[in-house]
């Protein structure tokens, strides 16, 4: 598998997600296939990674009503191409993002589309 590299380095994916499990495996996963990838915990900790530089290639985001409720969160959706992990219990409303995976969902599969997002051709 080759590793991505951009302009400034490897790619940054945000992994935001109340579910520790989700954004550890995720992260770690994604971290192996040489992407730099954050774990995010809270709205909050998104604004203060974003107000110290790091810029995301893509996002992976657990849909929930904490994070479908914050306008950050919402602007940053609109912006980065994103990979929405949703319950099919838990109704949440989000903007259109690239790919909506529904509980139980395998990493694998998560970081697929992630590497998916990041492969494709960006303009300069």
């Amino acid at each position: 598998m080759p590793m991505l590299y951009f302009r400034g380095g490897m790619p940054v994916v945000f992994v935001i997600a109340c579910d520790w499990t989700l954004r550890a495996t995720v992260r770690a996963e994604l971290r192996e296939q040489g992407i730099d990838a954050l774990g995010i915990e809270s709205a909050g900790d998104a604004g203060r990674a974003l107000a110290a530089g790091q810029m995301p290639s893509a996002l992976v985001l657990e849909a929930t009503a904490e994070f479908a409720g914050d306008p950050a969160i919402r602007n940053l959706i609109a912006r980065v191409p994103t990979v929405l992990i949703a319950s099919r219990t838990e109704k949440v409303s989000l903007p259109p993002v690239h790919a909506v995976l529904y509980r139980p969902v395998r990493i694998a599969e998560i970081t697929a589309h992630v590497r998916e997002i990041l492969e494709r051709p960006h303009l300069a």
